[in-house]
């Protein structure tokens, strides 16, 4: 028997899966850290944190599977979507924290490029066709204008799995959905920095790694000093999974053009492959991790999806949690129970799911969550629906930015999907029939999958036929027509807000007038 092991370095854990070729689980950890979050809005992280995650799950997995070293033939290793990248002086020694996806300090730098770079030919070159602290090169140029020191020392950014890499392997390179995520900087067309936009912007192209790979090629080989870190053979190959999301989708057998998949977790990347960028619909394009020079990867979503429900529980479920620790259901199972019979539309709450500003497709740093209805008959079980509900419509919006028809189903998968509840709400809200996967569809599967494909361990009909997805979860129709009005709504709040959580911005010190 082989065995393949696939890593996905995540925004408050690493986890590892370590598989045999016919898609059986054989031992998984995971690694827990935290965001460092000095000022509202900003966001950041060492990447030793991540290193020590890779390190510490891969060898935890090695070791309770108990497989000879000679039998596990490559690591997938993917990761969240790094924003800056991490800024390495030129011994390869971290410089700052790494200003990672949900870092929105970069307002400033959005608005010069707004004022200073051709805006059209931006969108020509790069597929994306707004300007917004959400990406990474707007990251680089607040390093740059802000950290002058910090930018002398930087002789490179690395996104975080292509760091982890060279950490395990001593190779430098980047894989294309990362190049591509970093937004400004990359040529969607050609697969390559553009030296137009990056002269535009001031940044010289050293600054960014200059060898591509795709998900589907060895990105390098583990040095001694690693394997014998990891208990694992020198050489063993690690691939670049590319950036979480992407690889998620392929764990869910996604390996052609046309399905509609929303993986939510903390937050929330629903994605449409094509093979063309999808423009004029804001959303955010880059390439696919498989097949990465023919196939483009459009997505929006929200930056804090699972995110709010967790800071829910955190905050007002004392009680569910308490029930938890002392060897009780989840908290969360417990609070969608109590939940479960609150009718749609929660006796007239909405809430905005903004606890971060927004990227895609509101594209906002100044939006912010809220309840909206709140009275004395209101309960905590009618809040956390409502909380849920948020979630379902920042979907519907998503899928609406598409401006395509997505056929006969859509495809859910994260953690939101152990809630069965939850999935029929998401239907309801959305009037898609909505399927999850049978197993659990994270990144890790699809590292796992990418690593039998470059290995030439696995074959694309071997890799498809593991994911199989569970029946159709139909919307209900008096449901649904309920939740439209609440959609429009939901729309209608945002509009009419949208001046006045700039000016609270503003008032408490996080922008400026």
């Amino acid at each position: 028997m082989k065995y393949l092991i696939g890593t996905d370095i995540g925004t408050s854990g690493t986890k590892s899966i370590l598989m045999d070729t016919t898609g059986q689980l054989i031992a998984q950890d995971l690694e827990e850290y935290d965001v460092l979050t000095p000022r509202p809005l900003w966001a950041e992280q060492w990447p030793d944190v991540w290193d020590k995650g890779v390190r510490d799950s891969i060898r935890a997995v090695v070791k309770a599977s108990g497989v000879n070293p000679d039998d596990i033939k490559g690591i997938g290793l993917s990761g969240l979507y790094g924003g800056s990248g991490v800024p390495v002086d030129k011994d390869m020694n971290p410089v700052r924290p790494d200003l990672i996806w949900m870092d929105r300090r970069a307002a400033k730098e959005t608005e010069w490029v707004k004022a200073n770079v051709d805006l059209k030919r931006l969108s020509e070159i790069t597929g994306n066709d707004v300007v917004d602290p959400y990406y990474g090169y707007t990251k680089v140029l607040w390093i740059k204008n802000h950290e002058p020191e910090n930018w002398k020392k930087t002789a490179m950014f690395l996104p975080p799995n292509n760091y982890a890499i060279y950490k395990l392997t001593g190779a430098v390179s980047i894989d294309y959905s990362a190049a591509g995520n970093i937004g400004g900087f990359f040529d969607i067309n050609t697969g390559t920095w553009s030296k137009e936009m990056m002269d535009a912007m001031g940044v010289p192209m050293d600054k960014m790694p200059q060898k591509f790979v795709d998900a589907t090629e060895v990105a390098g080989r583990l040095t001694t000093e690693a394997a014998v870190d990891l208990g694992l053979n020198a050489g063993t190959p690690v691939i670049a999974g590319g950036v979480d999301v992407g690889a998620a989708n392929i764990g869910m057998g996604v390996l052609e053009p046309g399905r509609y998949v929303a993986a939510i977790g903390s937050s929330m990347n629903a994605a449409l492959v094509s093979e063309k960028p999808i423009k004029g619909r804001g959303m955010i394009v880059w390439p696919y991790p498989y097949k990465s020079r023919e196939l483009v990867y459009n997505f929006s979503g929200s930056a804090t999806a699972g995110a709010i429900t967790k800071w829910f529980r955190d905050n007002f479920g004392d009680a569910e949690v308490a029930v938890q620790n002392q060897g009780g259901h989840n908290a969360y199972v417990t609070l969608g129970e109590e939940a479960k019979n609150v009718p749609a539309g929660s006796r007239g709450l909405v809430v905005l799911p903004y606890f971060m500003g927004e990227r895609a497709p509101v594209w906002n740093s100044d939006a912010k969550g809220m309840v909206f209805g709140l009275s004395l008959v209101h309960t905590k079980a009618d809040l956390f629906h409502a909380f849920q509900e948020g979630v379902c419509y920042a979907l519907r919006h998503s899928i609406e930015s598409t401006g395509r028809d997505l056929g006969d189903y859509i495809v859910i998968a994260g953690g939101v999907t152990h809630s069965k509840d939850w999935v029929q709400m998401f239907a309801d809200v959305t009037g898609y029939a909505v399927r999850t996967p049978v197993d659990d569809a994270e990144a890790n599967l699809g590292d796992v999958m990418l690593a039998g494909l470059a290995t030439d361990t696995l074959t694309t009909d071997e890799v498809q036929k593991w994911q199989v997805l569970g029946e159709k979860v139909e919307p209900r129709a008096a449901q649904h027509e309920t939740y439209n009005k609440y959609y429009q709504l939901y729309r209608n709040l945002y509009k009419d807000l949208g001046d006045d959580m700039h000016e609270l911005s503003v008032i408490s010190g996080i922008a400026e007038s």
